[in-house]
C-alpha cells in the first residue's frame, strides 16, 4: 500500500488468546481504501477473532488494532463501519423498507432508501416482511442493513450464503461498485472462486498466522504445479501413481482432475497407459489448490 494512504483498519502485532487458546499470533495487516481484502483459513484460523477486534467486539491481548485510526470500540469509527455477519436476526415482521429506514436512522448520514433498494436489487420486495422473504433475499436485505449508513469500511462475513447464482452475480457487481467508490471491503468467504473474482488482495490465515499475503495471482502463484483435466478409464489409483501427480480429484461431469507438480511427464504417461483419453486440458493450478498448498506446508512445518 502506498505510503501516503491512511489506512481505514489495521492490526499492528496482535496476538489475541482465549483463556489458554492462542486464536492469533502476531498478526499484522492493514485495509486500505478501495481495497477488496479476502481474509481466507480453514476453520479455527482466527478470521472471526481478526473481524471481532477490529469491529471493538474484542480487545489484543498484546499489540495494537485501530478503525479509521481510533479505538475500535470508540463511537466516531463505528459510526463509519458496516458489518454483515454470517449469523445475524432481525424482527421477521417488518419489512424491507421498513428494516432500512429503521437502521439508517443510526447514522449521520445514511445512503437515500431508493439507492440502497436499487445497489442490492430489493426494489421488488422492498414492502415484504422480511419473514416472508427467500434465504437469498434475506442475505440481501442484511446486505442492505450493512451498507444503508454509507460505510467507509464494510466487513462481509460469508455474504452470498443462500444465494442462488443470479443474485450472487449481481452482488459481486455491487462490491466492486463499492469498492470503485472507494470503500475499502473485508471479505470472508469459503467460495475460493468469489474471493478469486473480488479481491484485489488475499490474506491467508492459519493457526492465528498470516502465512500469505498479495494478489490473488501472487498467492496462485505459490501454488506449484499445473492442473490437469480429462476423461480417461484410469482409475483414481491409477492416476495417482502416475509422475509429479500430488492428487487426484474425480468431479461431478465424469472428468478427473489431476495436480500434477510437473504436467508434461504425467500426461505422457497418462498417454502411455490410455491412449483413449480425451477432453485433455492443461491449466495452471487455481486459488483452492494454491490454498491447499500453503495451509498443508504450514501444517507440515507445524509438525516437524
Amino acid at each position: 500500500m502506498p505510503a501516503a494512504t491512511a489506512a481505514v483498519a489495521s492490526l499492528d502485532g496482535v496476538t489475541h488468546r482465549y483463556g489458554n487458546v492462542e486464536a492469533l499470533s502476531g498478526v499484522t495487516f492493514d485495509l486500505a481504501p478501495g481495497q477488496v481484502t479476502a481474509l481466507l483459513g480453514p476453520n479455527g484460523a482466527g478470521k472471526t477473532t481478526v473481524v471481532r477486534l477490529l469491529t471493538g467486539l474484542a480487545r489484543p491481548t498484546r499489540g495494537k488494532a485501530l478503525l479509521f485510526g481510533d479505538d475500535p470500540q470508540s463511537a466516531p469509527a463505528k459510526r463509519r463501519l458496516g458489518v454483515m455477519l454470517q449469523i445475524a436476526r432481525v424482527p421477521e415482521t417488518l419489512t424491507v423498507r421498513e428494516h432500512i429506514t429503521l437502521f439508517s436512522s443510526y447514522y449521520p448520514a445514511p445512503l437515500p432508501l431508493a439507492d440502497i433498494l436499487r445497489l442490492t436489487g430489493l426494489e421488488s420486495v422492498a414492502d415484504r416482511r422480511y419473514g416472508k422473504l427467500s434465504g437469498g433475499q434475506q442475505q440481501r436485505t442484511l446486505f442492505a442493513l450493512a451498507i444503508c449508513g454509507n460505510p467507509g469500511l464494510l466487513f462481509l462475513d460469508e455474504p452470498t450464503v443462500g444465494m442462488d447464482v443470479e443474485s450472487r452475480r449481481q452482488f459481486w457487481d455491487t462490491i466492486r461498485t463499492l469498492a470503485a467508490a472507494g470503500r475499502s471491503i473485508l471479505l470472508t468467504t469459503h467460495y475460493l472462486e468469489e474471493a478469486d473474482a473480488l479481491a484485489t488482495r488475499i490474506v491467508v490465515l492459519n493457526r492465528g498466522r498470516v502465512i500469505a499475503d498479495g494478489s490473488p495471482a501472487a498467492i496462485k502463484g505459490q501454488a506449484a504445479g499445473r492442473q490437469v483435466r480429462c476423461r480417461t478409464r484410469l482409475g483414481a489409483q491409477a492416476l495417482a501413481a502416475l509422475s509429479g501427480v500430488q492428487r487426484v480429484v474425480p468431479e461431478e461431469a465424469g472428468t478427473m482432475l489431476l495436480m500434477s507438480s510437473d504436467s508434461d511427464r504425467t500426461l505422457r504417461e497418462l498417454l502411455a497407459r490410455d491412449l483413449d483419453a480425451h477432453d485433455i486440458e492443461i491449466r495452471g493450478a487455481g486459488l483452492e489448490e494454491a490454498f491447499i498448498a500453503l495451509t498443508d506446508a504450514d501444517r507440515k512445518t507445524a509438525v516437524a
